[in-house]
């Protein structure tokens, strides 16, 4: 059998260069309904059909946040009722395994690499006369994804969107039994377009003529699109109700994910679930009505139990490694950090009035892409961190026993770039005085230099686990029992830390990218890298 390691590098070689990624976007903007023929071809040359799809049993969500937590609960609660899932999602945050997942669990090291070995075989014997080609990274994914729901004999398959829908690679499917839309909002605006209404445009393109969509309440303007495109395709829309109603036949729900945001995305999971189970059991139709508001009903035990027992790592999460707590969230839109300045401010307000000494509060923070890194610094600004701390989304600067966390899209340069702007920016806005002669280099001896610009309360490190070293001072036995290799840094850099060092606890938010919370947790959980 060849070994997991070999088949993540093989994998990698399918990530799209920094180089040409830029011709690629280009293209897919100029005939994204290309990328949906090409995805049909490269599922037929491994074997597959789309007819063969309609026996998954799909139930298909997209949107702009909450869409993994909806598919998490929605898993979780048919899973409870015995049944044997599939769950597709992205972006994975330790291992690549993770995108597929079976029962809840990853696929095993031995299925990712028997069925990777076929399908790349199948593609790669296929290339020659189909014009050297080959699927992109997350193309590929997919068709493995649906390989081995199809040939482990799941019962359902519940498919997250990767990027808008119309013309994301997911969207080859005919027949989902049921269709799901988050929260809307602004992302990937190179690919979906510049507005609200584009991109709910673009996220209504998985609807298909008769399948039931429900989705959380949005603003007026991507509601009406929504509903537009409801009517031209043929398909009835449902409008979630609030979870507290609900809760009035049931009492109070409790979720395994933190957060306000959480309840709208268990709404509209309990939605989502009913209905597959109805269809399953061949009762219950929904009305062929352009858009009505689906009512709320008692959620069996089942579902309660499905509620609280859903877990997803790496979205208001929260760690705590004696005197270090640890805030995980990947939120990376203005939105999606709304709801996470929300949830922290309550997490660390009950946490601090429960120590009887000083606490400190640090910010490890990094964007990617075309993310507005300003915008959502500034809504982080309130929540009065001691220490702002950025880093690239390298998990260590020795990288080749990080086959699973390569990204070939971006320079490394670019990244140290982008975290030299965040700290501009942060300084910025906190009002931090530049100091003349304050810059100095942070260099890790025979690896990755960083000409860093160390001012007060700020600091650029250049990976993941040489942050979290310095932001724990020793003080988290997870880390120091994780086997983890001390990266030193300058000792100017050191004296820094003696508050992270004397503070009764150190509370650490972790946010930005789900790349950089998935590095962290690389270090803070290793049992996800186990």
């Amino acid at each position: 059998m060849e070994y997991i390691f070999e088949a993540v590098c093989a994998l990698n070689t399918l990530q799209t260069n920094v180089s040409v990624l830029d011709q690629v976007r280009r293209e897919r903007s100029d005939q994204p309904e290309l990328q949906l023929q090409a995805m049909r071809g490269f599922l037929h040359r491994t074997g597959l059909t789309v007819d063969k799809l309609d026996h998954l049993n799909i139930i298909h969500v997209t949107g702009t946040k909450g869409k993994g937590s909806t598919c998490a609960f929605t898993e979780r609660i048919l899973r409870d009722y015995g049944f044997r899932t599939g769950f597709y999602s992205s972006p994975h945050l330790v291992q690549v395994r993770e995108r597929i997942r079976i029962n809840g669990q990853p696929i095993s090291k031995e299925l990712f690499t028997k069925y990777f070995w076929e399908v790349f075989a199948q593609l790669d014997d296929t290339k020659d006369s189909h014009g050297v080609s080959m699927p992109a990274y997350f193309s590929f994914l997919t068709i493995l994804a649906f390989q081995v729901f199809l040939q482990e004999r799941v019962d359902l398959a519940v498919i997250e969107v990767g990027i808008g829908g119309a013309y994301d690679c997911t969207n080859i499917i005919r027949k989902p039994w049921v269709c799901g839309i988050s929260s809307l909002g602004i992302d990937h605006t190179s690919i979906l377009g510049d507005t609200i209404e584009e991109i709910a445009w673009q996220k209504a393109g998985i609807f298909k003529p008769g399948v039931p969509v429900f989705t959380v309440k949005q603003p007026d303007r991507p509601m009406t699109v929504l509903q537009g495109r409801a009517k031209e395709i043929g398909c009835p829309l449902w409008v979630c109700p609030d979870l507290e109603q609900y809760e009035s036949g049931a009492g109070h729900l409790s979720l395994g994910l933190a957060g306000q945001q959480q309840r709208c995305n268990a709404s509209l999971a309990l939605q989502l679930s009913k209905t597959w189970l109805q269809r399953y059991r061949q009762s219950g139709v929904l009305e062929n009505r352009l858009v009505s508001q689906a009512t709320a009903f008692k959620p069996s035990p089942i579902m309660v139990k499905g509620l609280e027992a859903t877990e997803w790592p790496g979205r208001t999460q929260t760690l705590r490694h004696g005197p270090v707590t640890y805030y995980l969230d990947g939120a990376h839109t203005t939105g999606s950090m709304q709801a996470c300045v929300h949830w922290f401010s309550q997490e660390i307000q009950q946490e601090e009035s429960s120590n009887r000494g000083p606490v400190i509060r640090v910010l490890l923070f990094n964007t990617t892409g075309e993310r507005d890194s300003a915008a959502m610094l500034k809504l982080l600004e309130p929540c009065q961190f001691d220490f702002a701390v950025f880093c690239p989304n390298i998990t260590e600067t020795i990288t080749e026993n990080n086959a699973d966390q390569q990204n070939f899209n971006v320079s490394v340069e670019n990244m140290l770039t982008r975290c030299l702007d965040n700290q501009i920016s942060w300084q910025s806005l906190s009002g931090t005085e530049t100091k003349q002669g304050s810059e100095s280099e942070l260099l890790i001896k025979d690896r990755l230099p960083l000409l860093a610009k160390t001012r007060t309360n700020t600091l650029v490190f250049p990976c993941i686990l040489s942050a979290l070293q310095w932001i724990s001072q020793g003080r988290d036995t997870v880390l120091a029992t994780a086997g983890c290799p001390y990266l030193p840094v300058q000792p100017s850099v050191m004296a820094k830390a003696e508050p992270l060092r004397e503070a009764a606890q150190v509370s650490v938010l972790v946010t930005g990218s789900l790349h950089l919370v998935g590095g962290a947790l690389k270090y803070l959980d290793p049992s996800l890298a186990s």
